[in-house]
């Protein structure tokens, strides 16, 4: 369930954020230092803001649309309703190399109440990016054949690749 603009300034302003306009499905995350993006790989930044979120809601983490059109692209991502260390930023682009300077506003949270099964009580750190277990499900790509064909692989723990 996604909150309303009205629900969502009120959340984020007491998690010191709030939504550029009354009618923003999101707020602005911007980084917490100087980044110099000097090739296209992935890189991983500090934003200036932290969990928990609050109030038991979770995040989707997306890019900007003015900030993909300076070809900055920034990797969605899920930020947990119980995850307490700094939200990281997953950034790359195109044509390195590039500088975003400290507090420029690259992503943005959009907030909403995850209505998944509660699994059982387990204490959670600071960890992200694979903290609670590795993925599952690979994509794998042939673009060997005359056209483009997609396959999953699941795998179990208890599969070995």
């Amino acid at each position: 369930m996604l909150l309303l603009p009205s629900q969502q300034l009120q959340f984020y302003q007491n998690w010191q954020m709030a939504s550029t306009t009354s009618g923003s499905a999101g707020v602005d995350l911007a980084t917490a230092v100087d980044i110099t993006l000097v090739t296209s790989e992935v890189q991983l930044t500090d934003s200036d803001q932290k969990g928990p979120l609050r109030h038991g809601l979770s995040a989707l983490l997306l890019g900007r649309s003015s900030v993909s059109r300076k070809g900055i692209f920034i990797v969605p991502g899920l930020i947990d309703a119980d995850y307490c260390g700094v939200i990281k930023i997953m950034v790359y682009t195109l044509t390195p190399p590039v500088t975003i300077p400290a507090q420029s506003k690259i992503a943005q949270l959009v907030p909403f109440r995850a209505r998944v099964p509660r699994a059982q009580a387990v204490e959670r750190g600071p960890g992200g990016f694979g903290s609670t277990g590795e993925p599952q499900v690979l994509l794998a790509v042939d673009i060997a054949g005359e056209s483009l064909r997609k396959e999953l692989q699941w795998r179990t723990l208890v599969d070995n690749p």
